[in-house]
């Protein structure tokens, strides 16, 4: 069976069997069309991937990068563990907006973890914005200049690696420090972060790609799931979604 038939049948055979996230997770994540996930940083030093392949997760993500100056140091190890265990996996960039320009970033991300492989396993990079906890909220840009900026960073990985990256994100945030823009919601994948019932959507997009429903559970660290079918996952890691 070629790695493809294998991924999508151990995915649905999950499924249909049902496993913990079938509890754990809320209502309007557990349809037949969803896939469960889980999201690591390398402050997860050990991951029981064995486990976590047997409670049904099929995808991580794995924080890689940070800025132009930090580069996780146990991504490399996660990154083959999450591989060895048969899951699909993507790497994430901490953007720092006020740190240096979009393009700088993406090159330094796509250099150091998060370049995309055509391997059946590699989701596109995420690019990862959030508030900052360090000083002001949108980083001291105005949302204009900020959807610059993201802009900037999605164009150049789209360069680099010929996939547009996944935009990890609350609605909070990007209400504030983006606004309206709907720039980037029709080529680039929406990971969305919202704890509860379902997620509202940042302007641009029309639905999420991943949601992350909570801090943790079932799964190390942040508990996520992919709003499509097993066979939809392996397409968007393939590119032919």
């Amino acid at each position: 069976m070629s790695i493809r038939s294998l991924m999508t049948a151990l995915a649905a055979a999950v499924l249909a069997a049902g496993s913990t996230f079938a509890t754990s997770a809320p209502a309007s994540a557990r349809t037949a069309a969803s896939v469960p996930g889980f999201d690591i940083s390398g402050a997860t030093t050990n991951v029981d991937w064995a486990g976590a392949v047997a409670a049904g997760a099929r995808f991580v993500f794995i924080t890689a990068t940070e800025g132009t100056a930090y580069q996780d140091p146990n991504f490399a190890r996660l990154s083959s563990g999450a591989y060895a265990a048969g899951l699909i996996r993507g790497a994430a960039h901490v953007a720092v907006p006020n740190a240096s320009a979009g393009p700088a970033q993406a090159d330094f991300f796509a250099t150091h973890g998060g370049a995309w492989s055509a391997d059946h396993r590699t989701l596109p990079g995420t690019l990862d914005l959030e508030f900052d906890p360090y000083g002001a909220a949108c980083y001291g840009l105005g949302q204009s200049a900020m959807a610059g900026w993201i802009a900037g960073f999605v164009n150049e990985y789209h360069a680099r690696t010929g996939r547009w990256a996944i935009i990890y994100t609350t609605p909070s945030w990007w209400n504030q420090c983006v606004g309206t823009s709907t720039d980037l919601g029709a080529r680039d994948p929406l990971w969305v972060s919202a704890y509860g019932a379902a997620p509202p959507l940042p302007a641009g997009w029309t639905a999420y790609t991943f949601w992350q429903y909570a801090a943790e559970g079932t799964f190390p660290g942040g508990q996520d799931v992919f709003n499509g079918t097993a066979d939809r996952l392996l397409a968007l890691a393939d590119g032919t979604s």
